[in-house]
């Protein structure tokens, strides 16, 4: 983000000066949130105390309400408790500022922040950009200029920042738009003063960061036209008229386009021109990377390619994932060899990744300028143009930076012809049709490579003080530049953190958050004339679109939507695409996919509203849920899945045709996966207009078909709070109870089990409720898994007891026959858990379902391993294993090979699991399973044990107790406290201390270790 304050060209606020000089309070959210007294900065320690502050400093004027204070806090999800929470923030915060001027006043009904506006760093700014606006529009540009300055050089970062929730984002980009109007009226003064040079590196910034915001770019514009710098001034307009078309489908506004005319008609006010030897050996690379880290041998790799003498042009080609760290290896490379380069280096980024890549003329046009070719000779053909860059590179030493490449058709016309220079390219994939070229792949970086990266970026010796937290910390970030780079970044924004506090949050959130910039008034009115262009059909589809507020999507989408056939929906969609209001992004899934940009998609629905009567979209939006529900229920039947309760088949589905259905077949998950979003989005608005039996349906099938799988619980959440909360509305308890049992084991699989047996309760309740006792015998065999787990083996059995009578469904026999087996096995009742689970075994076998199969045979392989047949535990087992791995369940092919891992260990063959074991580690923490990840890691502690490493138990088992003890299940604490107890009497026999390491890390075979409790996994 662009901040105005890193530029020479704003000075420190007059007020700021003076309170720092003679003590005194500030409150300052133009940045991060802190308060100051005396010139001492008070530590506001979290983001809840941070937002807190935030909203009462904006709101010092009046009271703030304590409902307004909870949903700032909490948004739509407070705890129980969330007035005694919010009192226990408001004392501490009255505890911080205490000895300021400010204070905290309990006024009817909320609290009031009791401060003079000229300490709190918003209100200076708002006066002071008012004034200056003022002093503007009365010609007063020197004080326009001058209050305008000093409201700016109150910033100092992002607004809020610490501050979080819904809250915070929404007041943090109302505030970015303050900033960035009050910049622009800055921009104004100056302009009218005839100083373009003072205003050209802050406009340039912040261009770069709102590429759409025309007044912006038309100021660039104007200061670079006035300081002789015509041919960027169009190049500055050429850029933006493109960044309009590619993302919203639209022209540059009248303002903007009057700019560029007044431009092309008028000399620039001053004479200054870029000599020509230097317009002629360009510079263009872009700033390199200060804290570069790692990348040793692919660096220098490339640069003996780039450097060494070659009689054919040199093409370097690096190639890896998103967020490797392409760009940034291209970059430093090219630094690195700039020197060799005497007569220039060019640079283009080539967007490759976007719907649009950059256009091969354009790019050359851009290259044939920089090298001192007149506008006017630059040809209109792009061949033409091709030879032409071509021949000036002939006999020049210059290296080109191609960043982002789609493919080799768009790096082609830009390589030089002779041998005296070099290309250095960078893309996602490797182009292996590029003739000559060398190709570099890029992995992520390595553990000593990651952890230097993240302490360059942290900085203070923090990675140094808490060596395992950083560890953690890139391993949770699988070693990706990219990802740990950013956790650098947070941590050095809150220097208040341990280490230790980011790790465990990356071990259990995932987050990512989205901001929607709308543009001018002038694009509204563009979007407005190309609707009014459409036919009546385009029209509706576009509505329809947006009313069910989908930004991408497949074309299948549209049929249901306007209850045509799929050819005529293809046909209408093109045609969006023509009047670019819609673009194509390629084909996933076995579908076309386009995307529906933000602003037109608001447009979309404001139209809608407008046009379309409630049963229109009431009509649409059931008939495009019908679709996705046949199509989720058709992908699923691929798809290997938990035994949660699936909802009745749905019939085909009219408005997808026997081709598409066939495309759908042939790769099921790539269809989920290119849907995901599209299909999240329609749950949530489909529960909107409280559509609830579609809700609900559609919401259980996606979980039954995809999300429990994958363990993407954040979706699963997402469409199950969504269709709970029609389903109250409507008071719909069928619905309600089959939601609530879907949210029941959404939170077993996050294991969080308090949580899973409330939802499961509740689900039951509704069952009975509304007399569905074949829904409440399937969430009873669901909550005694939880039970189980819980180590309350009477209430599970009882669970199943209760259930059995009202199973007819042999999956559910099956389900339930299973579930006693393993209870039983954790009682002891080895002889009859065998029975019970070699009859679900057959059932599951009878019914084709291979996952139930497998899983079973692991829980069999656990029976004999617990009664010490350890050749039949280690067969079962191996047959789990190979069918999981068959099916591609990578979560239960992990539990899989951690049950053959426990036979091997008592077998004296353990450390050939060790790597798998690793492996399922890595497997559980990828896909948020903390259960899974302590049971592997007790039985890397068993297998350290067994090999007499018993250091390395103790550290495993640690490790596993803290996953238990997080999980709150005493059972498995005080199973791996045993161990624990084990491997540090071992430690003590071998001399050793707790804190020491072996004196080999060499495995001694041969060495038995039993766990004692009958079915231990």
């Amino acid at each position: 983000m662009f901040w105005p304050t890193s530029h020479t060209w704003l000075s420190p606020h007059p007020g700021y000066i003076e309170a720092t000089a003679g003590g005194g309070m500030e409150i300052r959210i133009l940045g991060p949130v802190e308060a100051v007294i005396d010139g001492r900065p008070i530590a506001i320690k979290g983001p809840k105390a941070c937002t807190l502050l935030a909203i009462l400093a904006m709101y010092t004027d009046r009271t703030v309400s304590l409902d307004e204070l909870v949903d700032a806090l909490w948004d739509e999800d407070p705890p129980e408790q969330a007035r005694s929470s919010l009192y226990t923030h408001i004392s501490a915060l009255r505890r911080a500022i205490a000895g300021g001027a400010a204070s905290l006043r309990r006024s009817s009904g909320g609290y009031q922040l009791a401060a003079p506006e000229d300490q709190v760093d918003l209100h200076v700014f708002t006066r002071d950009a008012a004034a200056g606006r003022a002093a503007l529009a009365d010609g007063d540009l020197e004080e326009a200029a001058s209050r305008l300055t000093a409201a700016l050089a109150l910033w100092r970062g992002p607004a809020l920042g610490g501050a979080r929730g819904t809250w915070a984002e929404g007041e943090r980009a109302r505030l970015r738009q303050s900033q960035l109007t009050a910049l622009e009226d800055w921009a104004e003064a100056h302009l009218a003063m005839e100083r373009g040079e003072a205003v050209i590196p802050a406009l340039t910034a912040a261009v770069g960061e709102h590429p759409l915001r025309e007044r912006l770019r038309g100021q660039l514009m104007l200061a670079l036209h006035h300081t002789g710098r015509q041919a960027e001034a169009l190049a500055c307009y050429h850029e933006g008229r493109q960044a309009l078309l590619e993302d919203l489908g639209v022209d540059p506004g009248p303002a903007l386009r009057s700019v560029h005319e007044r431009i092309l008609r008028t000399e620039p006010k001053s004479p200054a021109r870029v000599p020509a030897e230097t317009a002629s050996r360009p510079s263009q690379l872009p700033r390199n990377i200060a804290d570069f880290t790692g990348r040793t041998a692919q660096a220098g790799h490339l640069v003996r390619q780039l450097t060494e003498t070659s009689d054919t042009l040199r093409v370097c080609a690096v190639f890896g994932q998103p967020g490797a760290g392409k760009s940034t290896l291209t970059t430093h490379v090219a630094h690195a060899v700039r020197t060799h380069f005497r007569d220039g280096q060019l640079y283009a980024n080539l967007r490759g990744v976007h719907a649009v890549p950059a256009d091969t003329g354009e790019v050359l046009a851009g290259f044939l300028r920089a090298l001192g070719v007149a506008k006017t000779a630059i040809p209109d053909d792009t061949d033409e143009r091709a030879r032409l860059y071509r021949s000036l590179l002939a006999e020049r030493r210059v290296l080109v930076l191609l960043d982002d490449a789609r493919d080799e058709r768009q790096v082609r016309p830009l390589l030089p012809g002779g041998n005296s220079c070099a290309v250095l390219v960078s893309s996602r994939e490797r182009m292996g049709a590029l003739d000559g070229a060398v190709h570099t792949h890029l992995p992520v970086l390595d553990d000593d490579e990651a952890l230097e990266l993240l302490n360059r970026v942290v900085g203070d010796e923090r990675v140094a003080a808490e060596p395992r937290a950083a560890e953690e910390i890139v391993r949770l970030c699988g070693q990706l530049p990219l990802a740990v780079r950013i956790a650098g970044a947070r941590l050095a924004a809150r220097p208040q953190w341990q280490l230790s506090r980011l790790a465990e949050r990356l071990r259990v959130q995932c987050r990512t958050l989205q901001e929607l910039t709308l543009g001018d008034l002038e694009v509204r009115s563009s979007l407005a004339f190309s609707y009014d262009g459409l036919a009546r059909r385009e029209r509706t589809a576009l509505r329809r679109l947006g009313l069910l507020d989908v930004s991408t999507f497949g074309g299948w989408l549209v049929a249901p939507l306007l209850g045509c056939s799929p050819t005529d929906a293809e046909e209408i969609v093109e045609r969006l695409v023509d009047a670019q209001l819609v673009t194509l992004i390629g084909e996933e899934g076995g579908f076309l996919r386009y995307r529906l940009h933000d602003l037109t998609r608001v447009f979309a629905r404001q139209q809608g509203e407008a046009e379309e009567t409630e049963d229109e979209v009431l009509a649409a939006c059931t008939r495009a849920a019908q679709t996705c529900l046949a199509l989720t229920e058709l992908a699923g039947r691929s798809i290997p899945h938990a035994g949660f309760d699936q909802p009745t088949r749905a019939d085909t589905d009219p408005f997808v045709d026997d081709c598409a259905v066939t495309e759908l077949l042939a790769d099921p998950e790539a269809w989920f996966d290119a849907e995901q979003t599209t299909l999240i989005g329609i749950v949530e608005r489909i529960s909107e207009l409280n559509l609830t039996d579609m809700a609900t349906r559609l919401a259980a099938g996606l979980c039954a078909s995809h999300f429990s799988v994958r363990n993407q619980f954040t979706q699963w959440w997402r469409t199950h709070a969504a269709a709970l909360a029609a389903a109250r509305r409507a008071g719909d308890r069928a619905g309600e109870a089959r939601l609530l049992s879907g949210l029941g084991w959404l939170r077993y699989e996050q294991d969080r089990f308090d949580e899973a047996q409330t939802y499961y309760d509740q689900a039951i309740k509704a069952f009975r409720d509304s007399g569905d006792r074949h829904g409440e015998a399937t969430t009873l065999l669901s909550l005694s898994t939880v039970q189980r787990e819980r180590g309350e083996l009477a209430r599970a059995r009882s669970s199943i007891d209760s259930a059995l009578p009202w199973l007819e469904q042999p999956a559910h026999i099956a389900q339930a026959a299973h579930g006693l087996g393993r209870v039983l096995t954790e009682q002891g009742e080895l002889e009859q858990a065998l029975s019970e689970c070699v009859h679900a075994l057959q059932l599951y076998r009878r019914l084709g379902d291979r996952r139930g199969e497998a899983i079973t045979l692991r829980s069999v392989s656990i029976v004999h391993r617990a009664a010490g047949r350890l050749t039949e535990a280690a067969e079962h087992a191996e047959a789990a294993v190979g069918i999981l791995h068959d099916l591609g369940d990578r979560l239960m092919y992990a539990y899989a090979i951690q049950a053959l891992a426990k036979v091997r260990i008592r077998q004296g063959l353990g450390d050939t699991m060790r790597h798998e074991l690793l492996e399922c580690l890595r497997t559980c923490n990828e896909m948020q399973d903390g259960f899974g990840q302590a049971l592997t890691l007790r039985t890397l502690g068993e297998l350290d044990l067994a090999t007499g490493r018993p250091q390395h138990a103790i550290d495993h088992l640690n490790r596993s107790l803290q996953w238990w003890t997080a999980l709150d299940l005493p059972t498995w604490q005080t199973r791996t406290l045993r161990d624990l107890t084990t491997a540090r009497a071992e430690l003590a026999r071998s001399g050793r201390t707790a804190n020491t390491r072996p004196e080999t890390n060499e495995p001694r075979e041969g060495t038995s270790f039993t766990t004692r409790q009958p079915g231990c996994r």
